[in-house]
């Protein structure tokens, strides 16, 4: 089981939002590349980074911190990147610039002729995020709900050939108020390729139950607001999502 420290990027700098709400952000830190250091002397054996102002731009907006964060940790540390992602010039520029995985989501659901090029031309390196509430799919941001089913998508991009897909419970995220192991099994069970849990993720308890049902095909979690705000210790959870699944 994969803990995956977000470093969520807002003007340069690693904050968090509540529920996906730029206005409601707290910086926790002025430098994210010593922020992406810390996990990774923690015991981080993958970093997940978020464009959030690319995610409501449409483009790129903080490649000079994406490319001090690559810098800081080397090559030995896999590092996945969304937000903003809209077209393949942009994926090739990150992937030759040292991402190892692309995430793409908004644009994934309202134009999956897109997705499929993405797959088709960097196979390997496409992961899909899905933010849903109550089992349906929500884009832009998180601010338009559609009428898509989770599960469904999730078949569809499959087919396409993504490499994984990242679910996030919209209705959790910020709020340290538990992972939707539900609702992450349920689609993990529906798909071959492997899901990584996200939106709500608050302590040890959640890691425990994720590494429960991991052989369900989740292969990981994406750890935000707690292990910033203290409620999780990172070093002490992984370590302990290693002894429960070796």
């Amino acid at each position: 089981m994969l803990l995956i420290p977000a470093i969520d990027l807002k003007d340069g700098h690693c904050v968090r939002l509540v529920q996906g709400d730029m206005d409601q952000s707290t910086v926790f830190s002025e430098n994210p590349a010593d922020m992406a250091l810390q996990w990774v002397n923690k015991g981080a054996r993958r970093l997940h980074l978020v464009d959030l102002n690319g995610a409501f731009a449409g483009k790129p907006q903080n490649f000079s911190a994406i490319r001090a964060i690559l810098k800081a940790v080397g090559d030995d540390i896999p590092v996945q990147l969304g937000g903003g992602i809209r077209d393949l010039d942009t994926i090739e520029k990150y992937i030759d610039g040292g991402i190892r995985y692309v995430i793409i989501g908004t644009a994934a659901v309202k134009n999956p002729g897109f997705l499929k090029d993405a797959c088709s031309a960097f196979g390997g390196h496409i992961i899909v995020g899905l933010d849903a509430k109550d089992g349906k799919v929500a884009t832009d941001g998180w601010s338009k709900l559609t009428g898509h089913e989770v599960v469904d998508l999730g078949k569809k991009f499959e087919d396409y050939g993504v490499e994984s897909i990242i679910y996030t419970d919209i209705g959790r995220d910020g709020m340290l108020s538990g992972i939707n192991i539900d609702a992450t099994v349920k689609l993990a069970q529906a798909l071959s390729i492997p899901v990584i849990a996200s939106g709500g993720l608050s302590n040890m308890q959640d890691i425990e139950g994720l590494c429960a049902v991991e052989d369900e095909g989740i292969e990981g979690v994406i750890c935000g607001r707690a292990i910033y705000s203290g409620d999780l210790d990172f070093e002490k959870a992984q370590a302990r999502a290693d002894e429960l699944n070796g």
